[in-house]
């Protein structure tokens, strides 16, 4: 492959070899299917709320966040299913009680990441 340099209209554009570097390193299509499911569960607002949730108060259990957010159990626990299905939360169960934290740091971090953005 040629290592030239070509005109896009008034740009100028990269060559073709870096061209071809991005489209070898692409991810898998799964990858993206993956990242865009998480950011679709993501996209409800009160998911997001229920992620801000157990950031800050770690491991609750479904009465305690419909308490916090003004909910019934039975809706919160609806976002939570959709939630865990997509292994954003964790379960714990205690006895006849579960208990519901974020699953890892990453999920923290993407929030935060997401704060910050919103905040500029």
């Amino acid at each position: 492959m040629k290592n030239l340099q070509y005109n896009c209209g008034e740009r100028r554009c990269v060559d073709e070899t870096c061209l071809a570097s991005i489209k070898e390193n692409m991810l898998d299509e799964e990858v993206f299917l993956d990242i865009a499911e998480t950011f679709q569960v993501l996209s409800e607002p009160t998911r997001v709320k229920i992620v801000h949730v157990l950031a800050e108060g770690g491991e609750l259990c479904v009465h305690h966040i419909a308490t916090i957010l003004g909910m019934t159990s039975s809706a919160v626990s609806h976002q939570l299913r959709q939630l865990r299905n997509m292994r954003l939360v964790k379960t714990r169960k205690e006895a006849q009680h579960v208990y519901y934290s974020l699953n890892d740091g990453h999920i923290m971090q993407l929030f935060n990441q997401c704060l910050e953005h919103v905040q500029e």
